[in-house]
């Protein structure tokens, strides 16, 4: 059994999405185009996204701008959390809309449909917003555009996605997912057009079937080139029109398999831990002890994942990876300073809890098991070091190594997760009751740099130097997922959790 964080969408039906395009608010990472001549009034902009940290910050997804005073932008999430457009001409407001509802769900991907048409004699219809399939109506804002206005983010020369025009330069970037990105020029659609109800009642992805218009275009994301814009680059239009999109600030890595059809884990975010690269990578410079955990938690099955080492404070050993049943129950995932926000409880509630399975190569080379179970014939974790992970719900067993070496209890070299024996932890009997997520603690460090773990489900932050996927083809990662071993995304679920 498998307990998604939130409310996770996971698709499975005619139509698959095999990409989607990471962006990462610090890397000013977006895709731009300069539109041919024209002045439209209507069009139509679908995408689906999954966020990534949601803690001050505006996640721009489209935008249109001809100068800092005419510009236009729809966001999803601001730091508050609504959604909405905004849109100027000569740093007059045209048309605003800020949504009441909140959207913070970062393990969730969600369908969104922006859809104007200023030409309609209608105010209410000049501007239309589908979250998952549905009309939003829950506006505390709601300024629509005059009729027959020519708005930038339709008429403007330059349009951006990942981000909008502020102080001269392109801001407020995306932080998260795209895929399957659709600007329709001229036409006003409905979320139908796009997407569709499964016979459970979850809104899917579906194949659009109609024109694109003069600057229309579709953004697959099946590229991994960057800069210009071509065929061969991250921005390439499939929709037969041409209208390829140039990449900024954009790697290949930033391509990934985490997609509406097939969602990957990643992980929450939580207090003290800065996270970055679609959550991803989690960052702490703090004296005291913080965590996080995955979004996706298990009770049954077999699962892989990994973690690669990214410190650079000089003490490559200030991390704890393992595992942590039922987080929600216990604060030290979220705040290892412990139930009282004691800076000197190091460890908080992680060795108490009912339990958590954790390794560190810090200091005295320790594990834990909740009953303080240590061994210090393991070895130190550097630099770049790549901790893997395999958990073994049908046998109670959970496995780890180092740089592909399988340790056993020991701290022999001897495990073996295919064969089930040398585990480096036996699971309590009574793991059936709870729910076990893939955890890791960073911290203590003693100036002011970071200690940096940079996770891996399957769909890889970093660069991998082999590729391995697991054995359903699914996943990228730099060792080979151990035979029977599966990665945390919604389709596995399906068929093992």
């Amino acid at each position: 059994m498998a307990f998604l964080v939130g409310g996770a969408n996971s698709a499975s039906g005619g139509y698959e999405i095999s990409n989607s395009l990471r962006f990462n608010n610090n890397d000013t990472a977006y895709l731009n185009r300069t539109r041919s001549s024209q002045s439209n009034t209507t069009a139509t902009f679908s995408v689906w996204t999954k966020m990534g940290h949601t803690h001050n910050t505006d996640h721009i997804l489209f935008g249109g701008a001809s100068s800092d005073t005419t510009r236009s932008y729809v966001y999803f999430s601001d730091p508050n959390g609504a959604v909405g457009i905004f849109s100027e001409t000569s740093d007059s407001t045209d048309i605003a809309y800020a949504s009441n509802g909140i959207f913070k769900d970062s393990s969730a991907w969600y369908h969104v449909v922006l859809a104007i048409d200023t030409t309609d004699g209608t105010a209410g219809n000049r501007f239309k917003m589908y979250i998952n399939g549905t009309q939003y109506t829950d506006w505390a804002t709601a300024t629509a555009p005059s009729q027959n206005a020519v708005i930038p983010l339709l008429g403007a020369a330059a349009q951006t996605v990942g981000g909008g025009r502020a102080g001269g330069s392109i801001a407020a970037m995306a932080e998260g997912y795209m895929a399957d990105c659709y600007y329709i020029d001229g036409q006003q659609k409905a979320a139908s057009d796009f997407g569709e109800t499964d016979d459970n009642g979850v809104w899917i992805p579906k194949k659009y079937t109609g024109t694109y218009g003069t600057n229309g275009f579709k953004l697959e994301f099946q590229q991994t080139g960057t800069g210009t814009a071509s065929a061969s680059t991250i921005g390439a239009d499939t929709s037969g029109e041409d209208n390829h999109l140039t990449s900024n600030n954009l790697a290949a890595t930033d391509v990934t398999v985490d997609t509406p059809t097939n969602n990957f884990a990643t992980l929450m975010p939580t207090k003290d831990i800065t996270l970055a690269e679609g959550n991803l990578v989690m960052n702490h410079n703090r004296s005291y002890w913080d965590g996080a955990h995955a979004t996706i938690g298990v009770t049954s099955g077999k699962w892989y994942w990994e973690h690669r080492i990214d410190d650079s404070d000089g003490d490559d050993r200030r991390c704890v990876g393992g595992i942590v049943s039922n987080p929600e129950t216990y604060p030290h995932i979220y705040d290892g300073r412990g139930t009282n926000d004691d800076p000197t409880d190091d460890y908080g509630t992680v060795k108490s809890a009912s339990p958590s399975y954790m390794y560190t190569g810090w200091a005295t080379n320790y594990i834990f098991d909740g009953t303080d179970e240590y061994n210090n014939t393991w070895v130190d974790v550097d630099d770049n070091d790549v901790l893997s992970f395999a958990l073994d719900l049908d046998n109670d067993k959970f496995f780890i190594a180092l740089n592909g070496t399988w340790i056993a209890a020991d701290g022999g070299s001897d495990g073996d997760p295919a064969a089930g024996s040398n585990e480096t932890f036996g699971i309590s009997a009574a793991s059936t009751s709870r729910v076990y997520f893939p955890a890791a603690l960073v911290g203590w460090s003693t100036n002011t740099s970071s200690t940096i773990i940079s996770w891996n489900f399957g769909n890889p932050s970093f660069a991998i130097s082999s590729g391995n996927a697991d054995g359903n083809g699914y996943g990228n990662f730099e060792y080979a997922p151990p035979s029977g071993f599966y990665s945390l995304c919604t389709k596995n679920l399906a068929e093992y959790g």
